[in-house]
């Protein structure tokens, strides 16, 4: 098969293609983002499109799908956000950017670090992903003005629904520091993006929560570090057939706050099939000496229905004071729900476990 090479006149020798591979040179200069969106634009399904160096992005970097996006190294490959730029994404699916109404074609983008230079740009979520069966993973995201990772069903203009769906997807082994808003956001106005990985990522500094999910049916949320948060932990709204399982959130709810409430991990319940929270630890040291209510892990509400859920084998150590409750669960507008809450060790709270009415549990703390 004979080799395909591609060249723009652009400053330097900046890219080449051969066999399947686009390789992209930035060079920490004004044209890095349009020769890097020129070159995935002339790649073809399949191809790889290998990033070297720092690139200076002014415009959002557009990945067109069936394809991987591959640095050399987290510190290798940086894509950082020039200033003054603010973009609404410093990277994003195509199908976010042309406000299409069906899911983008599956990504990998692996091995570099996204820098949104939050000190100098404001609106600007690092990665906006809108695709299906999407990779991430050894990525570094910093300096969000907004979200390190965000997953949405809407489109650039935030009106345009997706009327597919938007599924099986896997974040791993990801560091995301310093976001002004979530490390982790899931933005779903219909019901598109379910059934995803969130595996073993560190998330420290969030300015509002460390995961926030939006939709978390059939996610499972495993082996994350959380720490620096000042609003929730880990919040899963509309859990159904979920995971949430072996993270450790060293603290949450640094906002503080009267007339607040924080979780470590909550999960909103759907009636249908049951979910897991299990074997996490949940602490808050950063948030001692703080006012407002703090719950480790909780059930604020069933959503409808009646709302099944195991709950065990978590660890959790308050911070000793009265505004601390271990476990509490509550239905809200639901019907019912049914907890197995057990094997759990609830320590140094003012209250171990809050039940409200309609709440049927099975064995103890």
């Amino acid at each position: 098969m004979p080799s395909r090479l591609v060249y723009f006149l652009l400053p330097a020798l900046a890219i080449t293609a051969a066999a399947g591979e686009v390789h992209v040179i930035c060079e920490n200069a004004a044209g890095d983002a349009t020769k890097l969106n020129n070159a995935i634009r002339e790649s073809k399904p399949s191809d790889v499109i290998r990033i070297h160096g720092t690139c200076l992005i002014r415009e959002t970097v557009v990945l067109l799908g069936n394809r991987s996006y591959i640095g050399d190294s987290r510190t290798g490959t940086v894509l950082r956000q020039a200033d003054g730029a603010n973009l609404p994404a410093l990277v994003a699916s195509d199908s976010w950017n042309n406000n299409a109404a069906s899911t983008g074609s599956p990504v990998r983008i692996a091995h570099l670090t996204l820098d949104g230079n939050r000190a100098n740009n404001t609106n600007t979520s690092n990665l906006v992903i809108r695709s299906w069966l999407t990779v991430i993973e050894d990525v570094v995201s910093r300096n969000a003005p907004v979200d390190g990772i965000r997953l949405t069903n809407l489109g650039r203009d935030g009106k345009t629904g997706l009327k597919t769906t938007q599924v099986n997807g896997r974040i791993s082994n990801c560091f995301i520091d310093r976001s002004g808003a979530n490390g982790i956001r899931v933005l779903d106005t219909g019901n598109a993006v379910t059934d995803w990985d969130l595996l073993d990522c560190w998330i420290a500094g969030s300015g509002e929560s460390a995961i926030q999910l939006d939709n978390a049916a059939g996610w499972k949320v495993v082996g994350n570090h959380v720490y620096g948060v000042q609003r929730h932990g880990i919040y899963a709204h509309r859990c159904w057939g979920s995971t949430i399982a072996d993270n450790y959130v060293e603290d949450f709810g640094a906002a503080g706050g009267e007339g607040n409430t924080w979780y470590g991990v909550a999960c909103t319940v759907q009636g249908g099939a049951a979910s897991v929270i299990r074997d996490n630890k949940v602490f808050r040291f950063g948030a001692r000496g703080k006012t407002g209510s703090f719950v480790y892990i909780g059930v604020p509400q069933v959503n409808s229905g009646t709302g099944v859920l195991n709950v065990v084998n978590n660890v959790i150590r308050g911070a000793g004071t009265e505004r601390d409750t271990g476990l509490s669960y509550e239905v809200g507008k639901g019907d019912a729900l049914q907890v197995v809450s057990a094997n759990n060790n609830v320590h140094s709270v003012g209250r171990p476990r809050v039940s409200g009415a309609k709440v049927t549990l099975a064995n103890s703390y």
